[in-house]
Order: C-alpha cells, then structure tokens, then sequence
C-alpha cells in the first residue's frame, strides 16, 4: 500500500516555471516529496533537472510557481531565513564542488563555520570524523582534493552534506563519470544514507543502474513537465513510446 497519501509532503513543488530566453525548461513542473522517499527525476540531458534542483533552493530564481519545504515557501523567504533552510537541505553538486585549495578536513570544517558559529573545536572534530566514517573515508581529513579520486570527490561531497545533519538531500547526477564499480558504490552510499537518517531525496540521474538501485519513485521529465510517475518496474513496464525510451 502507498502511504505517501496519508503524509504530508516534506517538499512540495506546484506550477514552477523557468525558462532561459525561448527556452523552457521547466513549464508547470509539479512534485511532492514525502519523508523517507528517494525520487529520481530521469529525463535526457539539458532538459532541466539540474535546474530544479537549484531552484529548489533558489541558487536560481524560478519564473513562476511555488516552493515549499518543510511548510515554508522558498520563493518569500528573507536572506536569513532562506540560510536557515539550506542547512536543512544536502546539496550533492554534479562536480562534487569541493574547494581545491582546502583540505579534506577544511572543506567539511566550511558549512559548519557559516552554520554553527558557537561550537567548539571538540565538536567540530567530532562532526568530521562521525562524517567521514559515514561515507567509509576515515583518516583522509589531510588530502587535498586533487589527491582523491572520482568516487572519494563524491563521497566527500556526501559527508560535506551529512555534517549539518540535513532532512532533504539533493543530488545532482551522482554517478555521473563513475567507473560501474565505483556508481554502485555511491548508490550504495544513497541507500545506507536514507536508511540511516530517514532522509527525503530528489536524485537528479540518467543513469539507469542509479534510477533502478536507488528509487522508490521515479518522476519523467518531458517538455518540462512532470510527464508520469511511478516505481522502476511500473515505468519500465509502461507501452508509453515516451516513457520506454529511457528503459530500452
């Protein structure tokens, strides 16, 4: 049975709109994300699931329509206010983004000194080694970025996000220029993340092995629009020539 009925949506997205010139990327997208729930939005590249995503937490500014996580409306939040969410949302940048000219232990020190400012050094070094052994990379808070590898970049990414303790993570193409290995690993990691905090997630992918290991609903994006939703298997099963494509 579908619970998701029953509960409130953590994060509730109606009506968005954005577009770039002539191009519409999103036009009239809606989504609930209920507690607990992976979602992975598929679509083909450059049609706007990024976008999103970053609107979600207004790193872009959307055309029209509303955004609310946790209750509250993303769009009529105040500087302060729209900071205080954020430190509730785990964002999982394509790239990894971490800060080349910081270490391991200093781009994860990074979001708990602009969220955190009276906590102790005990603390702080608490927080990082919990999150370090959270993504299986204990020990690795001298490297530097440049030493680590694809896979270790994401798991950073992660801990980088686990370490304020967020409720809505947010990946953006996760295995995206992983080795097969490597991607499970990380869809492992999503996994063990969700299962170990109850987080609620929207997983930006194409990725076929993500979409399947890691969602319990998946959302078709297609001209902007959220086209169908269902589980993997309901939507691989589908006679629908638009929603096969992703599947064959």
């Amino acid at each position: 049975m579908n619970t998701t009925e029953t509960r409130e949506p953590v994060v509730i997205i109606q009506n968005l709109k954005k577009s770039f010139g002539d191009n519409h990327v999103l036009n009239d997208f809606n989504l609930n994300v209920y507690k607990g729930e992976n979602v992975v939005v598929l679509g083909r590249s450059g049609t706007g699931k990024s976008v999103l995503i970053k609107c979600l937490v207004r790193l872009l500014d959307a055309d029209e329509g509303e955004m609310k996580v946790f209750g509250m409306s993303i769009t009529d939040l105040k500087h302060k206010e729209l900071d205080d969410i954020r430190a509730k949302i785990g964002f999982l940048f394509q790239s990894s983004a971490l800060y080349d000219s910081m270490t391991v232990r200093e781009n994860l020190e990074f979001p708990l000194r602009r969220h955190k400012h009276k906590i102790s050094k005990q603390e702080v070094d608490a927080l990082i080694k919990t999150a370090l052994e959270n993504v299986a990379l204990a020990g690795t808070e001298a490297m530097m970025p440049a030493e680590l590898s694809g896979g270790m970049k994401k798991r950073i990414g992660i801990a980088r996000m686990l370490i304020l303790n967020p409720e809505v993570m947010l990946y953006d193409e996760p295995t995206t220029g992983l080795d097969p290995i490597t991607g499970r690993e990380i869809n492992h990691l999503m996994l063990e993340v969700q299962r170990k905090f109850n987080t609620s997630s929207i997983i930006i992918s194409h990725d076929m092995n993500c979409v399947r290991r890691t969602a319990n609903r998946v959302v078709v994006l297609i001209n902007g629009k959220c086209y169908a939703e269902g589980t993997y298997d309901e939507l691989k099963n589908s006679n629908d020539k638009n929603i096969k494509q992703f599947f064959d």
